[in-house]
């Protein structure tokens, strides 16, 4: 696994982090499947945890592993044996219906090269009319002819069938020239061929059919559905986040505009993982195909973690930088244990107004409480899948809070996108559900955010808050119905 660098990068943090350097570990995975990361071998449960690479001593959190890409958005255009799926034919296609007639038995076979004369490239065509964009199976007013003969001859054609000339060129890979007409009196594709099928200067004719870009379709995360937050709708904008994290690869496209400013609280360390960072930072306002909760929210990042590793020292330098940037949220999907400074920060960020979203952790139901997750005034998120069952790593405790979707979700990573799992991500959707309710009511209070949450939140375990759901699963639209 590519985190195996995260031993000797931890001695490394250990030997300079003096007298009260505290570890504290990122909560995720991005594993296959939906296995989490198992940051406490002595505390994890289930096999699930057994033959992971890394270890822990009792008491303490270990390292959290950073996965390599497990999901394959343009998968092999195979039947799966390795058989090529099948070229459909569009002259087969029974939506077009055109007629186009066959050459006849005894016409030449088109020669692979240029039977003399110099090529033309497409820069040298002739284009009277240019190419337009086209709905449809074919263009409604166009033919392609391929011709024996030069511009003169296609003129001529022209002429002959009533036809005007909207490009024309030598074409190598045809071997003769290809001509573009257009049907100028409204007569239908199929009747213009069949009359050019009698002349015999033409050896081709063809409706211009039309072609589309197998492109993926945008993935609409399922948590959209599961939190109850219209996809269209939803909206982050201008709401400054703050994510204390890894390093972010800030070219991906999903990331493209969303970052308002960077901070490094470990420069003399050089990052090597990006996939953490910017995997929590797409889930809460990522772009384009891989759309994240609250589109149009300003990321501030601060990068705090090397192979899934920090000290409250950088982390707290990295609270600081949050707190001077005016953020209305700061994301901190990382665990560790108690720290009384740790614990003061947040106790102060609340004070200015922030509202704090920690990840429970990933260290499963024995284990300690995790902060700063555990401390009041931040709202614990743990994780569930799309069938609203928990995540079985997931940390119990008085202190969880809600739960949000955080198994097996497609997210941007350092190396595109990977399927991620862990009560990270699930920290990370309730961030950017908080960014569309204060996008909606920006004067609303932390604490009324917290209310609101907790209030309308969809009741999953036991009655009433549970040590495993907390209030239950997050539903944005009733919390933004909510009234003091």
């Amino acid at each position: 696994m590519a985190a195996r660098t995260v031993f000797g990068f931890a001695g490394f943090l250990l030997a300079a982090a003096t007298i009260a350097a505290t570890p504290v570990f990122a909560q995720s995975t991005n594993q296959p499947q939906s296995k989490p990361d198992c940051l406490d071998r002595t505390n994890a449960a289930g096999a699930d945890c057994a033959n992971d690479e890394g270890g822990g001593t009792p008491g303490a959190t270990g390292a959290v592993f950073l996965p390599a890409l497990i999901v394959d958005l343009f998968p092999n255009p195979t039947g799966g044996g390795g058989t090529p799926l099948p070229t459909p034919d569009p002259r087969r296609d029974p939506a077009s219906a055109l007629p186009s007639p066959a050459a006849p038995a005894d016409a030449p076979v088109v020669p692979a090269a240029v039977p003399g004369g110099p090529v033309i490239s497409p820069t040298d065509l002739v284009a009277t009319v240019p190419q337009r964009a086209i709905v449809g199976d074919y263009v409604p007013d166009e033919v392609l002819v391929t011709v024996d003969g030069d511009a003169g001859v296609v003129q001529q054609i022209a002429a002959s069938f009533g036809l005007e000339v909207r490009s024309q060129r030598q074409s190598r890979l045809l071997g003769t020239t290809l001509a573009r007409f257009g049907i100028l009196d409204g007569r239908p594709v199929g009747v213009v061929l069949a009359q050019l099928a009698a002349d015999g200067r033409t050896r081709r004719r063809e409706p211009n059919h039309v072609y589309s870009l197998q492109q993926a379709a945008a993935i609409v995360n399922y948590a959209f559905d599961r939190i109850e937050l219209d996809e269209k709708q939803a909206s982050g904008e201008n709401v400054r986040i703050a994510v204390i994290d890894t390093g972010i690869d800030d070219t991906n496209p999903a990331l493209s505009g969303v970052i308002a400013d960077q901070f490094d609280a470990m420069p003399d360390v050089p990052i090597e993982k990006r996939d953490h960072g910017t995997s929590i930072d797409g889930l809460i306002a990522g772009v384009g195909a891989l759309k994240g909760m609250a589109p149009g929210a300003k990321i501030y990042h601060a990068r705090a973690f090397e192979g899934g590793k920090s000290t409250m020292d950088v982390i707290l330098s990295a609270l600081d930088w949050a707190a001077e940037q005016d953020v209305r949220i700061i994301n901190m999907s990382f665990v560790g244990p108690k720290n009384d400074l740790l614990g003061i920060a947040c106790r102060n960020a609340r004070a200015l107004g922030i509202v704090l979203v920690a990840a429970a952790g990933n260290n499963g139901p024995k284990a300690p409480y995790g902060y700063p997750a555990a401390y009041d005034g931040v709202i614990a998120v743990t994780a569930t899948d799309a069938k609203d069952g928990l995540m079985p790593q997931a940390n119990r405790g008085a202190y969880v809070f809600i739960s949000a979707p955080g198994v097996e979700m497609v997210a941007p990573s350092g190396a595109g996108s990977e399927v991620v799992t862990g009560t990270s991500f699930a920290a990370a959707i309730v961030s950017g559900a908080v960014a569309n309710l204060i996008h909606i009511a920006p004067d609303r209070s932390a604490d009324e955010i917290e209310k609101a949450l907790a209030a309308t939140a969809r009741d999953l375990g036991p009655k009433g808050r549970d040590n495993d759901f907390g209030y239950g699963l997050l539903d944005t639209k009733a919390a933004e119905a909510a009234k003091e």
